[in-house]
């Protein structure tokens, strides 16, 4: 084995395969909350609506849900290397031009609303969050690199810990707004940014197949040494292909619409969460500026709890299956969404948070515990749609929150959390579609 190898200079092994898949994910996901952070800076200073700021703190999400779909089918193709850095690449120009616009055009005593303004804002936000997308492009590299039943932990563990980059980026952000402000903030992310970026360019790798045939080595030939490496799934269709094929399969489509609630409304309240927490919760007896950082400070716990619980999930699904894992993770969305919806205490508050970040861990490990049994034989496509059109509940979810506020007043804050309720109610019919339906 290491002979051949050596023989054909192939870099790697699934541990490190993981290693740089995570890394260039963590890096690019934290965008998740680049408008989200500072949504009260720019509500202010954009003079918005409930509905607008909730598509202002959406708007990374779009861009990093689309591209999610033709970025993981290309890696049926390339592997995940190239499209991973494309990504990497446009989120790096989406946060430059962030920090011109903190640092040279920002005026917090201008409270008028301005078009032109929102409008280049939240096109440097979609710019931004291209890095978001690099999930499904990490969800195929991993999957190539690991065997059929080491999936849910491997999986579980790049996403889980790649999840943890909004978490971790909120508290961050809570003190250096305080020391830093609005511009010096952005930059140190792009710095960031930056410096993981160039890290992935030294140490994500692709799988032996991959590698192969991006030497040059024949399909069937790069598919039989692979094989002896070690390497069980192999793409079968070219980018387009991949998409058509799994697009084909109906339980891609059944997975898009659990992942629509689980991924997807992980990162809107991800970028909802300090809002929520700062207009609904803050209140006279603290200062804006205490306010917003326990709103980041509580936003981190959200994520890693959320982040973290799907690690762990990723090995109980190898164990009780995936199926069964997302069936009591929907539940426990269920719950947490009937908490937060009726919720005005602070406590209680807290108490819905941590369950419904707890049941969409669970979901999102069982969900891509699933996508190679669904489709094996194109699982870039299927990631691609999955990942892709379930994120976009991302988007969709926080300017639909800031409807019921504009409705009905801050109470609207809470009462938006039904949204919740009813997605939980839908994933429950999908996984009953899913156990009846036939194979196949």
């Amino acid at each position: 084995m290491s002979m051949l190898k050596q023989e054909y200079n192939l870099k790697g092994n699934p541990t490190e395969g993981l290693i740089g898949a995570t890394l260039g994910f963590f890096i690019g996901f934290a965008a998740v909350v680049a408008l989200g952070t500072t949504a009260k800076q720019f509500e202010g200073w954009l003079g918005l609506t409930g509905v607008l700021a909730g598509l202002l703190v959406a708007m990374p999400n779009l861009s990093g849900s689309l591209l999610r779909i033709p970025f993981s089918a290309w890696t049926d193709s390339v592997g995940g290397r190239k499209p991973f850095l494309v990504l990497l690449l446009l989120s790096l120009v989406g946060m430059a031009g962030l920090v011109l616009v903190a640092s040279f055009m920002f005026d917090p005593d201008v409270t008028e609303f301005s078009a032109w303004k929102y409008i280049l804002v939240i096109t440097l936000g979609f710019l931004a969050g291209c890095g978001i997308a690099t999930f499904s492009v990490g969800i195929s590299q991993t999957s190539y690199w690991f065997k059929q039943e080491e999936q849910g932990k491997a999986l579980g563990t790049y996403a889980g810990l790649g999840n943890t980059a909004p978490g971790i980026f909120s508290l961050i952000m809570a003190y250096s707004l305080a020391s830093v402000g609005l511009a010096g903030s952005y930059m140190l992310w792009l710095v960031l940014l930056f410096i993981g970026t160039l890290v992935y360019y030294f140490i994500g790798m692709d799988a032996f197949y991959f590698q192969l045939r991006n030497k040059g080595v024949p399909e069937e030939k790069a598919k039989e040494i692979a094989k002896e490496l070690g390497q069980e799934l192999f793409p079968k269709h070219n980018l387009v292909d991949s998409l058509k094929h799994s697009a084909a399969v109906w339980k891609t489509w059944a997975l898009v619409g659990l992942y629509f609630t689980s991924f997807g409304g992980f990162i809107a309240l991800a970028s909802w969460f300090p809002k929520y927490w700062t207009d609904f919760h803050g209140t006279g007896t603290i200062t804006i500026g205490i306010a917003i950082k326990v709103a980041l400070v509580l936003n981190f716990i959200y994520v890693i709890v959320g982040s973290l619980t799907r690690v762990a999930s990723g090995s109980i699904a190898d164990k009780i299956s995936g199926e069964t894992t997302t069936t009591i993770g929907i539940l426990t969305i269920l719950l947490g969404g009937l908490i937060l919806t009726f919720a005005e205490a602070f406590g209680i508050a807290i108490v819905g948070m941590l369950v419904i970040a707890t049941g969409m861990g669970i979901v999102n490990a069982g969900v891509f515990k699933l996508v190679p049994k669904a489709v094996p034989d194109a699982v870039g496509g299927t990631a691609g749609w999955v990942g892709g059109l379930g994120a976009f509940g991302g988007f969709v979810i926080p300017p639909i929150m800031g409807a019921f506020v504009d409705a009905m007043g801050d109470i609207g804050y809470a009462r938006g959390f039904s949204t919740f309720i009813a997605l939980a109610i839908i994933c429950l019919f999908i996984m009953w579609v899913l156990h009846n339906g036939k194979e196949e």
